[in-house]
């Protein structure tokens, strides 16, 4: 008989201390379950009681989840946690009706667990690029189509070891600061709700980044299922400059420059080019370069013979000094009027 019962104890204990394995606040008033998809339980406090002078009206408190009142009476409720369910608004009132608290449960898995709520394209969930050197970064991602998700928060670090890292956002629910002992970064959701632009406004583009930066975004779907997503790289890793400007055209030369968002000055920032010139026919197609396979030498120059027959010219840029995304292609068509052989620059280049 002993020996049931404590193994009905032992048992009380693991479900209770082991799921959920830790909790955590998310923001004020939203607090994260991570469960390991067993039974569990979580109490929930609506007021901060003094053991010393107990006050009997707790007892008549009251507690709603999701707006229905629940069977469960006192100062202290317990979450119901069954694989990834037991999340929700829990609010807890006076016999009156009075709001006293609330909290916003949210449940997060184990890692190990599959993921539901973002799509992995090209072998990865966050996909971040830079135009430049200049401290600010795109990421964006691609939501589930059968979720209905939003953003629930967003961090910004550099290094993934920052613990001392804190993250806030406005009330638009847009912009976020993540600030540190000697880091600030700065964050604004796009509209479409499928990628955020940052800045690290304390980056020294000259100076060697010692540190990768650390993005985790945080979604969750309206049934209160929390999930993380996290991309650590530096900013030469993801550089990709915007298309090559091309300026000059005529019979023989077709010249181009720096991206106006590359960083300045472009003796310390190089770029190198490639070059290809299409002669087939291709005067109604949008984009001249697409399909065609680009030359394997570069180059660092900035203008190029056009040769004979050439209908069009494509050039594309990257970073000279590390294994980076090429931009890009630009393009020009070429053509001649009539018998005369005299290039001229089509208006819809890129």
């Amino acid at each position: 008989m002993m020996l049931f019962v404590f193994s009905i104890l032992c048992a009380f204990v693991q479900v209770t201390c082991l799921n959920p394995r830790s909790h955590w606040t998310l923001l004020p008033h939203i607090l994260v379950l991570n469960v390991d998809g067993t039974l569990g339980q979580y109490p929930l406090s609506c007021l901060e009681e003094d053991p010393l002078k107990r006050d009997n009206h707790t007892q008549e408190i009251f507690w709603r989840r999701n707006g229905v009142e629940e069977a469960q009476r006192g100062n202290t409720h317990m979450v119901q946690l069954v694989e990834s369910f037991g999340g929700g608004n829990y609010t807890c009132h006076r016999e009156d009706g009075t709001l006293l608290n609330h909290t916003e449960v949210l449940i997060m898995q184990d890692e190990s667990k599959r993921r539901r709520i973002l799509v992995k394209t090209e072998q990865e969930y966050l996909k971040c690029s830079t135009q430049n050197y200049n401290g600010e970064f795109h990421c964006s991602w691609t939501w589930h189509s059968s979720r209905v998700s939003k953003i629930a928060f967003i961090k910004a670090q550099r290094g993934s070891g920052d613990n001392n890292t804190q993250c806030s956002v406005d009330a638009s629910d847009q912009h976020w600061m993540c600030t540190s002992a000697h880091r600030n970064f700065s964050c604004s959701v796009d509209g479409s709700r499928s990628g955020v632009s940052c800045r690290d406004k304390q980056h020294c583009p000259f100076a060697e980044e010692k540190q990768p930066i650390h993005m985790t975004v945080y979604v969750r779907t309206d049934h209160f299922l929390l999930e993380s997503y996290s991309k650590l790289f530096l900013l030469s890793e993801i550089v990709k400059p915007d298309k090559v400007r091309i300026g000059k055209v005529n019979t023989t030369v077709v010249e181009w420059s720096y991206p106006s968002s590359w960083s300045t000055p472009y003796s310390y920032f190089p770029l190198t080019f490639q070059i290809f010139q299409v002669r087939g026919r291709c005067r109604k197609c949008e984009n001249p370069c697409a399909g065609s396979k680009p030359p394997k030498k570069s180059h660092k120059f900035d203008d190029f013979k056009v040769k004979h027959k050439v209908k069009a010219v494509c050039v594309r840029a990257k970073d000279a000094l590390c294994d980076s995304e090429w931009s890009e292609w630009s393009h020009v068509r070429l053509r001649r009027n009539g018998k005369s052989k005299k290039y001229k620059q089509h208006k819809k280049y890129a």
